[in-house]
């Protein structure tokens, strides 16, 4: 029975993972989600959440243990300043995983980590879109001819003439060829 088991090693040595590790976080500060297999994304989880609560505290000593890890400055006041705000009374939970699917190759199920609350999208942002849209829709398009392409497909030959001669010569002697 094996005991101490604490961390998951995914199949790397120690400086492979903890440079994974921290990539992963770091695009999950950045992007606010990623699409991961489930088993990085269960593995950084719990160290990403431990980085949000130590943002919750935003003193000098939290900042520096957060840039210990992440690395990035732009990260680490993004994270310090926007993202932990958001999660204020929230005591954990603050990532979810999300099944997408499974990748084609091995198998393996593809997960969504994405943070539970999301940045609130501006109004003037939604109005400048909306604006943009109506120009687009007040110009009229041209509409162009659709000719169906002709069937570009290559059908190969089959070899049955090959196969009607091995099979001729199957039953005969030497001489007879």
């Amino acid at each position: 029975m094996k005991k101490s088991i604490k961390n998951r090693k995914l199949n790397r040595d120690t400086n492979a993972r903890k440079a994974l590790f921290k990539g992963l976080v770091s695009s999950l500060i950045e992007h606010e989600e990623i699409k991961t297999t489930s088993a990085k994304a269960k593995a950084v989880r719990g160290i990403f959440e431990k980085l949000i609560t130590k943002a919750g505290i935003s003193s000098i000593h939290s900042r520096r243990q957060i840039a210990a890890f992440v690395q990035d400055p732009i990260l680490v006041s993004k994270l310090v300043d926007q993202v932990a705000p958001r999660y204020k009374g929230v005591k954990g939970g603050y990532t979810k995983l999300a099944i997408i699917a499974t990748r084609r190759g091995d198998n393996a199920p593809i997960v969504k980590l994405s943070l539970t609350k999301k940045t609130p999208i501006e109004k003037s942002v939604k109005k400048a879109d909306s604006k943009v849209v109506k120009k687009q829709a007040s110009k009229p398009t041209e509409k162009k001819s659709l000719v169906p392409r002709p069937n570009t497909r290559v059908v190969k030959p089959t070899h049955s003439a090959g196969v009607q001669a091995s099979k001729s010569t199957i039953g005969t002697k030497k001489g007879d060829r």
